[in-house]
């Protein structure tokens, strides 16, 4: 799993400026204004081979009780509640304030990992200024600019390395053996539309509820599970909600644990409810999954509870709105009365299986040869690209990378043509696949 990281503060520190820095991207308003943004902010970041995730919060101060502000401790509240580590920002330009002697000791009543950003310190390593915020009893506090980018890199290299040693290539690239392996299998999908329902179905007892109580760990659920001797992992997520929609902080809670677990899966299920049809959020959902790049199959639950006018009405949303699923298998079940579960499992294994399908040199290589002699593509400028050979980049999802000269001017459209030629010969349903184009260098080119 991703490691969890919040960033907490008084307003105007520059927690954003840093969550931007940290992403590498521009996503955070970096001015706070009460009212503007109330929710918390999500973005992943990579340092080296480490992956994490980075939540930008509003202006903390815990004491509040009214208005917007209370709005924005609730939210700084569960994201330090979910987190696994706390950036605490501090502003060395106002010193330590009465508000940051506030939010230390909350903090420490958290019993997380906290680290102290000292904030707007360019050029300030050895100032006595820094050395007030000992005062906060927090260890030693690292002296950052976030705006210039100054301190950033050993600051977050304390963080990580307090969750271990650098991992190693994962084995989910490349399985071993796919029988003793365990398939993690997520659910997926918006509130109430039967995920824990049919988890409880497949275990056969009532093992998980579909809400969590107020106050305790809002995590996505895991149960090991074994059927006709292979192994799986189910992950029982939290439903996700448009985020404009989402007023009850149970329901906020457990969005990056869910967004973790797909992250994560090597299969996703996409439950979707027959009686409510498809919906912008389940689009944004599979979208997540897609960029993700898992294997998935899309299940529409309650199928028995509509009548065929809804159902054509349905299946015409699906084509419209989840056409870029197009290589995913659609199933129609009822997981209350335990319908259509038989082929569902066989749609879970022929995704896992295609994920991590074994595509030979040879073979991709006379497929692009082939695909080019019965279409080839347009020219580009004054040469036309030329595809010499292909290989295997990766699993899960596939990648096929492509050799050859002036590549860069490969269309879309035929790229899409190429993956069509490739799934169709290797048979491949569920997962994405990935074509990528690497063009070799003309070594007269700066002469």
């Amino acid at each position: 799993m991703k490691p969890v990281i919040a960033l907490v503060g008084r307003p105007n520190v520059g927690k954003s400026t840093l969550f931007n820095r940290l992403t590498k991207t521009r996503d955070a308003i970096v001015a706070d204004f009460a009212g503007l943004t109330r929710d918390r902010h999500y973005g992943d970041g990579r340092l080296g081979g480490r992956e994490y995730i980075v939540i930008d919060t509003g202006g903390f101060e815990p004491d509040s009780s009214t208005g917007i502000v209370k709005e924005m401790a609730k939210q700084t509240r569960q994201a330090v509640a979910e987190a696994d580590a706390v950036i605490f920002v501090v502003d060395v330009r106002t010193g330590l304030a009465g508000q940051d002697l506030d939010i230390g000791r909350y903090l420490r009543q958290c019993n997380k990992r906290v680290f102290v950003a000292i904030n707007k310190a360019e050029g300030m390593s050895d100032s006595p200024l820094l050395a007030e915020f000992h005062e906060l009893g927090m260890g030693e506090p690292h002296p950052v600019s976030a705006a210039h980018g100054q301190g950033i890199r050993s600051l977050l290299e304390a963080v990580l390395d307090s969750f271990g040693p650098e991992p190693e290539d994962d084995d989910t690239d490349a399985p071993d053996d796919a029988d003793e392996r365990v398939i993690r299998l997520a659910v997926a999908g918006r509130p109430n539309v039967g995920k824990s329902t049919l988890i409880n179905t497949w275990l056969g007892e009532e093992r998980l509820v579909a809400f969590d109580m107020p106050g305790t760990t809002r995590d996505a659920i895991s149960v090991d599970f074994e059927r006709d001797g292979q192994k799986f992992q189910l992950i029982d997520t939290a439903g996700l909600r448009r985020k404009g929609k989402v007023f009850e902080a149970i329901e906020k809670f457990s969005v990056v644990k869910t967004l973790q677990a797909i992250s994560d899966a090597n299969v996703v299920l996409l439950l979707i409810d027959a009686t409510q049809g498809v919906s912008d959020q389940d689009a944004h959902i599979a979208g997540y999954v897609l960029d993700s790049g898992r294997a998935v199959v899309v299940a529409i639950n309650k199928w028995d509870a509509i009548d065929s006018y809804q159902r054509e009405t349905l299946e015409r949303q699906i084509h419209t709105r989840l056409a870029f699923l197009r290589f995913a298998p659609i199933l129609q079940i009822s997981a209350l009365k335990r319908q259509g579960l038989g082929p569902l499992w066989k749609a879970l294994a022929d995704a896992y299986s295609s994920a991590y399908r074994k595509m030979t040199t040879p073979v991709l290589t006379r497929l692009v040869h082939e695909a080019v002699e019965h279409q080839q593509p347009k020219r580009s400028g004054v040469s036309r690209p030329k595809l010499r050979y292909a290989h295997q980049g990766g699993m899960n999802p596939p990648i096929v990378v492509i050799h050859g000269n002036a590549l860069e001017g490969v269309s879309d459209v035929y790229k899409r043509y190429l993956e069509g030629r490739i799934r169709d010969h290797y048979k491949l349903v569920g997962t994405p696949l990935r074509i990528e184009m690497r063009s070799s260098k003309n070594p007269f080119a700066e002469t």
